[in-house]
């Protein structure tokens, strides 16, 4: 059977440089490995970022686009059939990160699904700068996603002040809580090294983490109505001004609470990767990219963010 091993995180907290890492090391350890993107919106702006592991010997699928539950259970059960022929023998899911996990497992149990694959790893990715406060909706979905993980990884641990991971940990602990959730995390199940450190014996540690079982109470909402995304195409703003302005639309209550941007802005011949939170901004060199910006978050008014990008 295929192993699919699913990458779980909140909004910006690092599932796709995470995604990297594993794939190049599951494919160096001799696995063929399929990578199905699934992003928030029309745009899949993370599989473009794993397009050079094609080189690796991965391959890449996507599920791209905003739909109701049904819908997009549809579209990953077809995703998968098509998939299942291929030879792979380990499937990575990148979902969006507004994903219901329940749905991962429900398609994943489903006939003729569950003749062909099998659950490994749930691994759970938390942002070490986790904001203080998120809206419940918010903390519904970050305990969501934890809840079933094998392994938590705090992403940016390297970066965060004194006492950020112990605060990330107590509020993953409150979000729990919050929706009645079975799951408690022991201390060997969070991990906050620095990933630019992580040793062979770390990533094989990560690759056999499995998955628990867990209950949460359902909170009932719609995430795609909740949690909104601002496409802004070839706006042909340049990369310093984009840098500038991108973290003036945080806080800025006008703008709605915005919790993610991302996109691809050339400068000149090079083309950048750009990766916002609330926390920082990050403009990554990379080989080729389309111009785009992504912002996301609850409430979005694209005017104003639009005006603020341009001012």
């Amino acid at each position: 059977m295929v192993q699919v091993d699913l990458i779980t995180g909140f909004l910006g907290a690092g599932k796709t440089t995470f995604l990297r890492k594993y794939a190049a090391y599951l494919a160096k350890k001799g696995h063929k490995v399929c990578i199905l993107e699934n992003d928030f919106g029309a745009v899949n702006v993370d599989a473009m970022l794993v397009q050079d592991l094609l080189a690796d010997g991965c391959e890449i699928e996507t599920i791209s686009g905003g739909c109701d539950c049904d819908t997009h259970q549809r579209r990953m059960r077809t995703k998968l059939i098509s998939m299942a022929m291929r030879g792979f023998d380990r499937v990575l899911v990148e979902p969006s990160g507004i994903f219901d996990v329940d749905e991962f497992f429900d398609v994943l149990r489903d006939d003729p699904l569950d003749r062909w694959y099998e659950i490994g790893n749930v691994i759970a990715i938390v942002d070490a700068m986790l904001p203080e406060k998120l809206s419940p909706q918010a903390d519904y979905i970050l305990a969501s996603e934890t809840a079933n993980a094998g392994l938590v990884l705090l992403s940016r641990s390297q970066l965060a002040a004194p006492g950020q991971c112990d605060a990330a940990k107590a509020h993953l602990a409150r979000a729990l809580e919050a929706c009645k959730c079975s799951r408690v995390f022991r201390d060997e199940e969070i991990s906050i090294k620095d990933w630019n450190t992580l040793t062979e014996d770390d990533m094989a540690r990560i690759a056999s983490c499995g998955h628990r079982q867990a209950s949460c109470e359902k909170l009932h909402f719609n995430e795609h109505k909740a949690f909104s995304s601002a496409y802004f195409l070839e706006l042909g703003l340049d990369k310093d001004t984009l840098t500038q302005n991108i973290p003036k639309l945080f806080g800025n209550e006008s703008c709605g609470q915005v919790l993610r941007v991302k996109g691809f802005v050339p400068d000149g011949e090079q083309w950048f990767e750009l990766n916002a939170t609330a926390d920082g901004l990050t403009a990554s060199p990379i080989p080729q990219g389309q111009e785009v910006l992504i912002v996301i978050g609850e409430g979005l008014q694209k005017d104003k963010i639009e005006e603020l990008l341009r001012s």
